[in-house]
């Protein structure tokens, strides 16, 4: 199941990867989406995957080791909410931007610089 989860963590890094590079900043932004869920699924591969363990230890067991680890599923819907937090800031600054700028390309972007230096 492991090697399941690394399979797709990789398939996610790249296909970030490909659109964080691509010259388009909405591309940029979904790019940036695809790698914080690729790593909120390393973090929770990482926590070891026990299959039907319940989240919290039974009243008189004695082996903890029954009990499936809640830090990295803490850690997750942390990443989750800040994650969802950081994209709608990006989408309103990606709207701004064609509002103002009408171009989402970073190098039609460039208002501060004269025409001549980015040709």
């Amino acid at each position: 199941m492991e090697i399941l989860f690394a399979i797709t963590i990789g398939v996610l890094v790249a296909c970030s990867v490909y659109l964080m590079l691509a010259n388009h900043l909405l591309r940029f932004i979904f790019g940036l989406v695809l790698i914080s869920n690729a790593a909120n699924l390393t973090i929770f591969v990482a926590g070891r995957l026990t299959d039907g363990a319940p989240p919290l230890i039974p009243v008189g067991a004695d082996a903890p080791a029954i009990a499936a680890n809640a830090l990295p599923q803490a850690l997750v819907l942390t990443a989750i909410v800040i994650g969802f937090g950081l994209f709608a800031f990006a989408i309103v600054l990606v709207f701004r931007a064609w509002t103002s700028l009408n171009s989402l390309t970073p190098d039609e972007m460039r208002l501060a610089e004269p025409e001549e230096a980015h040709k």
